[in-house]
């Protein structure tokens, strides 16, 4: 009898033993379905990323976004973004990050509409893949917009790369051929089949800013004997002249008016543009891919750092500012540089980027104010 009992414990030890190890295999995947089961403001068909605060799911005071959870399930071992009320240095606050995520559904519904309007979502427009970055282990896709933090971006996509900050300190190699090495350059459908599972993101600029900026370093402070040193040399060649009788000006590289005019006398001609200033509606497409996130350079410390936060790469990257340029463009540079041209150059500047100008709401009124009459031509 005691024998018979001895085994009946051990048999329901054994059961009960079963049973633990039973649920402790399916907790995670019941706690999963459960995930699945709720009516989340999201999905990947249409490719929004956005969410609303409800979106967010707690797990022993962590908060994630359950559609990730889903979609990439080892992604909810990954802290999100807040843990207890409170949030890592250098990261967005949770009301930050919703403000934040706010005007990106803003911008992103502003560009939607501009596409549809002005018909560059049509099937007759040529999608551009050129300047896309790829990352599939952090499913971030970029399109390198020069000029527009591309310094700073192309940095981090090089660390996603997995090459060390230490490497990348002491190479002498550019940023940019290291990343082509790693990411090579993508086709049109290779993008659209990675975007389903990834934030695919853009930096926009004002495009007299990026010009402006462009100019400054590109034309004023080219190396010695580099492609735009002897781009700036032809430029002087065809376009300095002599003002009233007056000597010519004695800068050795070109004067703002005068790589104006050799830029829109390169756009009239319909001969290619230079990366570091041609519109980047067509270096992009903009409205051929659907873009999650758009950074503005106006706005870049916080949109960046959402940016961070929503792709789980703040342990990777961080929102630092890398700039190789040689001479900060000011406000008050730009607006010495724009009175040097015409009230025609500005309107033809305008026509050159306009579609830049009107899918990411920018204005071109106050630059009015600075140029010149068109039938003043003193320096």
């Amino acid at each position: 009898m005691g024998m018979g009992r001895r085994n009946l414990s051990t048999l329901r030890l054994g059961r009960c033993v079963a049973f633990l190890a039973a649920a402790a295999f399916l907790l995670p995947f019941t706690i999963l379905v459960m995930v699945a089961d709720q009516q989340y403001n999201f999905t990947y068909n249409s490719k929004r990323v956005f969410y609303q605060e409800s979106d967010f799911y707690k797990i022993n005071g962590t908060y994630y976004n359950p559609a990730y959870a889903i979609t990439t399930p080892s992604l909810i071992r990954t802290q999100f973004i807040f843990e207890n009320g409170t949030h890592e240095e250098g990261l967005l606050t949770r009301d930050k990050f919703m403000e934040v995520n706010a005007r990106m559904e803003a911008r992103h519904d502003y560009l939607r509409s501009q596409c549809s309007q002005l018909g560059l979502d049509s099937s007759s427009q040529k999608a551009n893949a050129w300047e896309y970055l790829i990352n599939r282990q952090y499913h971030v896709i970029w399109c390198n917009i020069f000029k527009a933090a591309s310094t700073s971006w192309m940095y981090n996509f090089n660390l996603m790369a997995n090459y060390s900050a230490a490497f990348l300190a002491k190479t002498k190699e550019v940023p940019l051929i290291l990343a082509r090495k790693k990411y090579g350059r993508p086709t049109v459908a290779m993008i659209k089949k990675a975007q389903p599972d990834s934030i695919t993101f853009i930096i926009v600029r004002h495009p007299l800013e990026r010009l402006a900026s462009a100019y400054n370093d590109k034309i004023v402070h080219a190396w010695p004997k580099s492609f735009h040193d002897k781009m700036g040399r032809k430029i002087i060649r065809k376009f300095r002249k002599s003002t009233n009788g007056q000597p010519p000006p004695s800068e050795t590289y070109p004067l703002f008016e005068e790589f104006i005019s050799y830029l829109l006398d390169e756009w009239k001609a319909k001969r290619t543009l230079d990366m570091h200033w041609t519109p980047y509606t067509g270096f992009c497409t903009p409205c051929k891919f659907n873009f999650d996130v758009i950074l503005k350079f106006e706005t870049l410390d916080e949109d960046q750092r959402f940016l961070i936060q929503l792709a789980r790469l703040h342990k990777v990257v961080k929102p630092e500012w890398r700039n190789s340029g040689k001479g900060a463009t000011t406000l008050h540079n730009i607006s010495h540089l724009y009175s040097r041209i015409t009230k025609k150059q500005l309107d033809d500047l305008y026509q050159m980027y306009k579609y830049d100008f009107k899918l990411f709401n920018y204005t071109i009124d106050n630059y009015y104010d600075i140029v010149k009459p068109d039938e003043t031509s003193n320096r």
